[in-house]
C-alpha cells in the first residue's frame, strides 16, 4: 500500500487498510450479521406458516374480520412468528447501514433456498423439481450480481 505524504493526513493504520484485521472482522461480522437476518427470517416466516396453517383456509369478509384476527393475535406461533420477524427487522436494519442495498438485497434470495429446505422438510410440503429448479436459477441470479 502506497503512503500519502500528506501532513494533514495521518497515515492509515495497516490493520484498517482493505485486507487488515479490522478490514477483514467488520467483513465476518456483517456477513455473521446477514446470515442472522437471514436465518431469523426464515424462522420467522415457519413460525407463521405454522399458526396460519392451523386456522386453516380463511375466507375474509367484513363479518368475519374480527374474528379472524382475534385468532391471529392469540395464536402463539403467530405471535413467536412475528417477534422473530421483528428481531429478523433489527439485524436487516443493521445490514443495510452497513452495504449498499445494491448488494444486500439480493443476499435475501438465500432465503429462497432455506424456506425451499424447511418446507419439505419441517413442513412436509411436496417441493416439485420445477420448483426446485426455479430456486437454483435464483440462485445463479445472486451470484451473477455478486460478482458485478
Amino acid at each position: 500500500m502506497q503512503q500519502v505524504n500528506n501532513p494533514e493526513l495521518p497515515a492509515l493504520a495497516p490493520e484498517l487498510a482493505p485486507g487488515g484485521k479490522l478490514a477483514q472482522s467488520r467483513m465476518f461480522s456483517t456477513v455473521l450479521v446477514i446470515g442472522c437476518a437471514l436465518m431469523l427470517n426464515v424462522i420467522g416466516q415457519t413460525l407463521l406458516k405454522y399458526g396460519m396453517g392451523a386456522m386453516g383456509p380463511l375466507s375474509i369478509n367484513a363479518a368475519n374480520l374480527p374474528q379472524i384476527a382475534w385468532q391471529m393475535m392469540i395464536s402463539p406461533y403467530v405471535i413467536g412468528g412475528m417477534m422473530v420477524y421483528a428481531i429478523a427487522t433489527f439485524f436487516w436494519l443493521v445490514t443495510l447501514s452497513r452495504v449498499d442495498l445494491s448488494v444486500a438485497y439480493p443476499s435475501l434470495s438465500l432465503t429462497q433456498v432455506l424456506v425451499l429446505g424447511v418446507a419439505w422438510l419441517i413442513l412436509r410440503e411436496e417441493i416439485s423439481p420445477l420448483r426446485v429448479a426455479g430456486v437454483l436459477v435464483i440462485c445463479l441470479g445472486m451470484l451473477l450480481v455478486a460478482r458485478s
